[in-house]
Formats: C-alpha cells, sequence, structure tokens
C-alpha cells in the first residue's frame, strides 16, 4: 500500500500528547477522530505517537487490526516499535499470522534498518502459530546474519517454535545449543515434549531442573492428564503440594480433570475445599472444571449448586458447557435444554462444544423433535457448520429411537465422508433394535473402510446373540480368534479410601478374591429369590452350557467391584462405579436388583452416562 506523507511538521511535546488523551478513546469514532487529527496536524509522523495509537487499536475491545495497518501505512518512517507492535498484533491471531511475516520482510528490506530480538521473538511466535517449516528458517537465517540468534529471548523464541510444529528433536537441539537458558527456556522445552506426547522425556527434564516454578509443575500435571495418565497427574500434584510452589488455577484445572476421569470424588472435594481456602481466583476454566468434576464423580446436584449459587455470573462458555455436558451425563435431558435456553437468555454465545453436548442430552431422553430442531439451528442461528461429531450425534439419537432408516439417510447425506465410528453408532441402533439385515449391511461397509476394526465385529457378534442367532454369533467370534485380535477388556473400578481398585472380567489377582467370589455366590442367589433372571444376550458365545453361561455373568468386572464395594463399605454407603465399556444389558439388570436387596445406591459412569441406581430403578430408565 502506498503510504501518506504529510507536509504539515509539528515538534512533539507533552502538550501536544495531553491533546490528543489518546488513553481516553473510549469508542472507535474517537480514535478515528484522534487519527484523523494527527494527519491534519502532522503528528502522524512521530512514531511515538503514531505507537500508541497502534496499539489503542489493537488492543482495546473496540478496535480493530486492519485499521491499525492503515495507520501504520501512513506511517512515513515506521520505527523498529511500530513494525514490532504490528508483527506481534498479527502474530497472536493464527489465521492471519502470515501478515506477521509480510512485516517483518518489508521491515528487512529497508536499507539500514535492523530489527531487535523482540523483532525476532514476536515472527518466530508467528511462524509457529500458523505458518510452516519453510518460513520459519528462512527468518532464523536472518537472525543468525544479525547476529541475535544466540539471544537468550530469540533463543526461548525458536524453541517454542519448533515445539508448535512437533519438531521436538529440533527445539532440543537449539536448547542445547544455546549459549545461555533460564528457567523459561526448561519449562518450553517440556512442553514441547508433553505437547508431542514424549512424557518420558519431558519427565526426565523435568526431575534434571535445578529450580521448577509453577508452569514446570503445572506442565508436567496436564501433560498426564492430556495422556490420560491421571493416577500420575495426582500423583505430582500432591508432590507439588508436599515440596513445590503454591499451586495457581491452571494447575487445579488439571488436578480436578484427573478427579473426573477417575471419578475421585474425595479428592476433588479436597481441591474444592483448598480452591476456597486458599483464594484461588477462580476463572471461567477452573469454574468448568469443578463443575465438570462433580459431575462425572456423579454428583450432578452439587454441580448444579456450583453452577447456580456460587462464584457469581457465568460470562464465557465453559461453564455452560460443563453444565449442560454433565446433566447430559446423567439423563437429565430437560434440565440440558432448559439451561441452554438460559445460556441464550444470557447472551454467551454456544460453541461447538456446546451442542455436542445439547445433542447427546437429546439423544440419552429420546428427544428427537428438540435434537432435530437444534441440530438444524447450528448454522442457521449461530453460523456453526456441523462437524463429525454432531452427525455423530444425530445418528446416535435416531439410531437409538428406531428411527433406523432416517440415521442411515443422515449419515449417507452429510457433507463429509463418514467415518467407522460414525457407522459404528449405526450399527450400534442396529443391535439395539435388532434389525439384522441392516446390521449385516453396514458391518460390511465398517470392514470395508477398516478390516481390522474389532468394535465392528464385536457388535455383528452382539447383534447375531441378542437376536438368538448363536451360531452366526459363534462364526464372527471365531473369526476374530482367528485374526489373533482382542476386544477391549471389561474394566471397572473403585475408590476406597484414597486408593483405586480396579477388577477385569474374571480377575483373580485382587487380595481378597477368595471372600470375593464366595460373595458373588451369595449375592447371585438373593437375586434370583428376587425375581432376577440372567440375560445371556451379551455373553461368552464360545460356552454352550447354560448354567456355565450364568457363570460367565456373575464374573463381570463391575459385579466384581459392586461386591467388593458391599464387602468394605458400611450398610447404607453409595458405591460408585467406572466401567470402561457400555454397561451390558444383564449387569444393568443386576446393578437394579442389587441396588434393592441391599438397600444400597450404585452409581455406575460407562463409556456412555451415568447409571444411578435406587431401589430396583436406574435414572435411565432402561433406556441407554
Amino acid at each position: 500500500m502506498k503510504r501518506c506523507y504529510s507536509t504539515l511538521k509539528k515538534p512533539l511535546n507533552s502538550k501536544n500528547l495531553r491533546l490528543f488523551a489518546l488513553e481516553s478513546c473510549k469508542s472507535m469514532n474517537q480514535i478515528k477522530q484522534t487519527h484523523a487529527h494527527l494527519i491534519t496536524t502532522g503528528l502522524i509522523v512521530h512514531p511515538i505517537t503514531a505507537n500508541k495509537l497502534l496499539k489503542l487499536l489493537i488492543a482495546s475491545s473496540f478496535g480493530s487490526i486492519s485499521h491499525a495497518h492503515q495507520l501504520f501505512d501512513q506511517i512515513p518512517k515506521p520505527d523498529v516499535f511500530n513494525f514490532n507492535t504490528m508483527i506481534k498484533a498479527y502474530a497472536l491471531k493464527p489465521t492471519s499470522s502470515h501478515n506477521s511475516v509480510r512485516i517483518f520482510l518489508s521491515m528487512v528490506r529497508v536499507p539500514g534498518f535492523l530489527p531487535n530480538r523482540y523483532t525476532f521473538v514476536f515472527v518466530f511466535q508467528a511462524c509457529g502459530n500458523g505458518l510452516g517449516v519453510l518460513e520459519g528458517e528462512q527468518i532464523r537465517v536472518h537472525a543468525l546474519k544479525t547476529g541475535l540468534e544466540d539471544n537468550l529471548y530469540v533463543t526461548n523464541a525458536l524453541i517454542r517454535m519448533y515445539g508448535n510444529w512437533g519438531l521436538v528433536d529440533d527445539a532440543r537441539k537449539v536448547f542445547d545449543w544455546s549459549l545461555d537458558q533460564d528457567l523459561y527456556s526448561w519449562n518450553i522445552m517440556i512442553g514441547g515434549y508433553v505437547g508431542s506426547g514424549e512424557l518420558g522425556r519431558a519427565k526426565e527434564m523435568f526431575e534434571e531442573m535445578s529450580e521448577r516454578d509453577v508452569v514446570s509443575w503445572s506442565t508436567m500435571i496436564a501433560g498426564y492428564v492430556q495422556a490420560g495418565c491421571f493416577m500420575e497427574a495426582l500423583d505430582l500434584f500432591h508432590e507439588m503440594l508436599q515440596t513445590g510452589p503454591l499451586p495457581n488455577e491452571f494447575t487445579l484445572a488439571s488436578a480436578l480433570s484427573a478427579c473426573s476421569n477417575l471419578v475421585a470424588l474425595d479428592q476433588g472435594r479436597w481441591i474444592h475445599v483448598y480452591i476456597d481456602k486458599s483464594e484461588i481466583k477462580m476463572n471461567e476454566q477452573l469454574l468448568a472444571s469443578l463443575i465438570d468434576m462433580y459431575a462425572k464423580c456423579g454428583e450432578i446436584d452439587l454441580a448444579a449448586k456450583v453452577f447456580h449459587i456460587e462464584y457469581g455470573p457465568k460470562l464465557k462458555v465453559w461453564p455452560w458447557n460443563a453444565m449442560i455436558g454433565g446433566y447430559a451425563m446423567h439423563g437429565k435431558s430437560r434440565e440440558a435444554i432448559d439451561l441452554f435456553e438460559q445460556m441464550k437468555v444470557k447472551n454467551v454465545s454456544p460453541n461447538k462444544v456446546t451442542f455436542v453436548a445439547l445433542l447427546n442430552a437429546c439423544s440419552h431422553g429420546k428427544l428427537v423433535e428438540e435434537g432435530r430442531a437444534y441440530f438444524k439451528s447450528m448454522a442457521s442461528s449461530y453460523r456453526i457448520d456441523p462437524e463429525i461429531e454432531h452427525y455423530g450425534c444425530m445418528v446416535d439419537l435416531l439410531g437409538r429411537s428406531g428411527l433406523l432408516r432416517e440415521a442411515e439417510d443422515t449419515v449417507l447425506n452429510m457433507p463429509m465422508a463418514p467415518d467407522a465410528s460414525i457407522w459404528g453408532a449405526l450399527l450400534g441402533a442396529c443391535r439395539i433394535h435388532k434389525d439384522v439385515e441392516r446390521g449385516q449391511r453396514i458391518g460390511k461397509i465398517i470392514k470395508g473402510l477398516d478390516s481390522d476394526h474389532i468394535g465392528c465385529h464385536v457388535l455383528l457378534a452382539n447383534l447375531y446373540s441378542g437376536s438368538r442367532q448363536w451360531d452366526e454369533a459363534k462364526a464372527v467370534r471365531q473369526k476374530i480368534d482367528a485374526g489373533g485380535r482382542k476386544k477391549t477388556p471389561g474394566c471397572s473400578s473403585i475408590e476406597l479410601n484414597g486408593m483405586f481398585h480396579q477388577f477385569l472380567v474374571g480377575d483373580r489377582s485382587h487380595p481378597q478374591t477368595k471372600q470375593l467370589y464366595l460373595f458373588l455366590d451369595e449375592m447371585t442367589a438373593k437375586l434370583k429369590n428376587a425375581g432376577y433372571v440372567p440375560e445371556f444376550g451379551e455373553v461368552l458365545l464360545d460356552i454352550d452350557d447354560e448354567e456355565d453361561r450364568e457363570t460367565a455373568l456373575s464374573k463381570h468386572s463391575e459385579k466384581l467391584a459392586i461386591a467388593f464395594g458391599l464387602i468394605n463399605t458400611p450398610p447404607g454407603t453409595a458405591i460408585r462405579i467406572v466401567k470402561n465399556l457400555r454397561v451390558c444389558a444383564d449387569c444393568h439388570e443386576a446393578t437394579k436388583f442389587i441396588s434393592k436387596v441391599y438397600n444400597r445406591e450404585i452409581i455406575v459412569r460407562d463409556r456412555i452416562r451415568y447409571h444411578h441406581f435406587r431401589d430396583g430403578l436406574c435414572s435411565c430408565k432402561d433406556y441407554w
């Protein structure tokens, strides 16, 4: 763009600055008036004044980066601060980070004009955020030519850039070759390893550090959570409390996430108390983590209390998403919808995660019309294009409601190619509604997409066995065995006195195994006397004898975990179980009887949702 040169030049002094009162601008109109005044008085030629206006345009809520760029183009001789301000502004926006490089290149073309260390920090940030390796390597050459590559700030920016690209070996080379390193250097290198999933190397560096700050600890704890190593995350969090710095809101959000996934309610409650007593700043992401923890630990009423009563107004979307998702997980579909409507009244804009939670709520509540309407509103009302996760929710909603043809049409009319998980949702619906013909056809499609998809074969086998087609089911199972593939084993866990006890199907590794199996025999007899009849639909298919099938059912992991809870907790204590798979029909029926016979509340979180068993009934109303 051609630069605008003013013929008016006046000396810059404090009186002029007070006259323009840049900091007092409260609207875009005032900024534009100030901009015009700078041009007409000639003060646009003074980089300091122009830079104040540039920063105001970029940083204020009513500003505009495009207007800032126009102002930048009107500065006859911008200085390095003007260039750095614009490079930094674009670097913070991944979608426009290429503009940072363009401005940098125009800067280095000016004869005798040299970038400083901050220039390279900002432009390397832009490259790491949105550009490719080529641009970053080219700019690194410029840093070398100017003698700034060994500067600590520039080195750290290079490490972060390579880490953002996932090139952790290149980042480590820069780290090892650097003449100077500070705590920030170590932290960003550890963050690079964590982001690339190399937790072992991250932990090695963490252990080598002579000094650690809250960022060091928080990065490692978040890394364990992201990798699904929730026990390790909590162990490190406890170590931090004993030997490290005080945790901040980001540390605590990660620790709460670990509690959520482990259903470690007692530890989650302790963190909640710690937040209040330590007067930790409650930002909306930490609030969302707290709500999510209570919801995923089975305490949906406590989650609602935290959301509705504590910590003031919720202006960001994250706490709303956590609460809507919590209601969905607990089968409280109407409450989820009501909360979404409140969200609209409060002018909080939903995002893609909001609609995943909302559509899941509709699916768990069999609210087909509401689900259709919300799915349609994504594009029409909120300009959010549905992604494959949203289509998956719709297929699940329609399929579980028995609208298998409409569900299949939805898959066929998706704007993106359906993957195996989408077809798998439809195959699961065929299993529920015993549509063998459609299930066989969809099974072939899934095997065409992924011939090693073990879940497809298991669903087909369960579809056949649920329809009492034992020979067909057995043939599918034999194909699985012949291929040397194994389905994910069912695993259930229960927390007792801060320790987690895990059980697999038929598990005999627990120290209380003998007592457990004796109790299981006694429990099964009591359930039968109360009217329980085993459901053989998904039992192991290589067992021909009905009595042996019944024995196999009694050894399912959640029954072992429930038996452990009944043995080791006082009467009346609620039992909380987490299972990695969808609860099977027989265990669901048996747990209803257990809750009535033993007068216990049993809370089970499976892969799909929460089940609250009380007095012989389940909160899902047998629809899951």
